[in-house]
């Protein structure tokens, strides 16, 4: 009787962190949102001011150059850098989910700042077996499929990228313009 109990009882303390845990199909969609907000953070990192010069180095028909400059962050040359390492970044990500609506969530547990994430008061981490490595795999395998559309998008610095990228071209997300996605704490909307 008492080993009845006590199992009810640990089902019934259990329960809100194992229908919290998010699906694979959400984690992918956090994964990809998140990815798009830490590649915003390396362009945002580089110096404004530094230009590359783009196009061809062969002379037209007119014996013209076809060269413009453009801003090193939106160049192809630093968003493949960004590409390359920017997956290692969910190493320190975890996966949670409010107290108050048992929404999943990731997060980074500390901040870029180097403090503990303010959040952490506010969601349950969800325990997770393979410690995460799930998150990074996700990030890399959305890099590998799509290196092509992050970088045009990030290039052409267009509005609504989360939504362009992870509903529209990775189709991980089902959303629409509409929805938000609010990284300070709020809710997404799957």
């Amino acid at each position: 009787m008492f080993a009845m109990k006590s199992g009810l009882i640990l089902l019934c303390v259990l329960l809100p962190f194992v229908s919290s845990k998010a699906s694979p199909k959400q984690l992918k969609c956090l994964v990809c949102k998140s990815l798009v907000e830490e590649i915003d953070k390396e362009v945002a990192k580089a110096n404004p001011e530094h230009t590359i010069e783009v196009g061809s180095y062969r002379l037209d028909t007119n014996g013209d150059k076809r060269q413009r400059k453009i801003q090193y962050a939106r160049s192809e040359l630093h968003l493949s850098e960004v590409l390359d390492s920017v997956c290692d970044k969910f190493e320190d990500y975890v996966q949670a989910a409010y107290k108050t609506n048992h929404q999943p969530m990731i997060f980074k547990i500390v901040g870029d700042n180097g403090q503990m994430n303010p959040l952490m008061s506010e969601v349950d981490i969800t325990p997770d077996a393979d410690l995460n490595k799930s998150l990074k795999f996700y990030c890399e395998s959305l890099v590998s499929e799509h290196d092509e559309d992050i970088l045009r998008l990030f290039a052409a610095e267009t509005d609504n990228l989360d939504v362009q990228l992870c509903s529209e071209h990775a189709k991980v997300c089902e959303q629409s313009l509409s929805s938000t996605f609010d990284t300070e704490g709020g809710h997404e909307e799957l």
